[in-house]
């Protein structure tokens, strides 16, 4: 597992790109948002999939039969798992993925489980933690067995975070906005999480089959990291004035060498 330490959001940014760094600070604008809108009515992204379905239960995907945009062939769901079983201040979790339809056309997997035609190959991008408050608290990268997905590297599995866009008015136009918006607002963590993953699964397939060892149900989830949605915007509005401010000076820098006199 990652120390939450080694994963600060400031010690993320440095290697972003400004114009991915600019589309984070859109995706935390919009994560915002959508987290107001709701909270004006007493609402949370995760109450937007339970109403109307009766007794939460334990392992029941909400909604039932999952969230998927035909488009950009994106889907996630909620679930619970028993209470014992959670981790500490955990209520339930989103599972995200996506299908081929909307990979990148040279996203080849490294393991299709018997009986998963290529069509069906879908990939597991990152889950996203929730508490009782209806909070993003931590995201954490699984093995193949848990979520019944096709095996795809990290590297191919980052490739494929730009295409979850689920732009569906129903169940919920927030929850589908919000989500959307999660997995562009942390890229950087979800990258590190997929890294280790793979560094976990290359060492266990070392010795044994890769076959056999994403099938280990002793090996769950491979790696994790608490999250903080205003700390992630406040590290992104930081480097980005941080930047604006380096920019400034070295064309300060440029016009004085270029003009002595300047400035005086």
């Amino acid at each position: 597992m990652f120390d939450t330490e080694t994963l600060a959001p400031a010690a993320l940014l440095a290697d972003i790109d400004d114009d991915a760094l600019s589309g984070m600070d859109a995706a935390g604008r919009e994560v915002a948002e959508c987290q107001r809108v709701l909270a004006k009515t007493g609402d949370t992204v995760v109450e937007e999939l339970l109403r109307g379905h009766g007794p939460t239960l334990d392992w029941q995907h909400y909604p039932p039969g999952d969230i998927f945009d035909p488009e950009s062939h994106a889907q996630y769901y909620f679930h619970l798992h028993p209470a014992e079983s959670r981790a500490p201040g955990e209520h339930g979790h989103f599972h995200t993925f996506l299908r081929p339809g909307g990979m990148p056309p040279e996203a080849a997997p490294s393991l299709i489980p018997t009986g998963m035609g290529p069509e069906d190959a879908l990939s597991h991008l990152v889950a996203i933690t929730m508490d009782r408050a209806g909070r993003a608290i931590g995201l954490f990268a699984t093995n193949r067995w848990v979520t019944g997905e096709a095996w795809y590297p990290g590297p191919v599995v980052g490739g494929m975070l730009d295409g979850f866009a689920v732009d569906l008015a129903r169940p919920s136009w927030p929850t589908n906005r919000w989500i959307s918006a999660m997995v562009r607002l942390f890229r950087p963590q979800i990258h590190a999480l997929l890294e280790a993953r793979d560094v976990v699964i290359d060492q266990h397939a070392a010795a044994r089959p890769l076959a056999e060892v994403l099938e280990d149900r002793r090996l769950e989830v491979l790696a994790q990291v608490a999250i903080d949605v205003e700390a992630q915007r406040l590290a992104i509005e930081q480097e980005r004035r941080m930047r604006r401010r380096a920019a400034r000076a070295r064309l300060s820098g440029g016009i004085a060498a270029e003009d002595p006199e300047a400035g005086r």
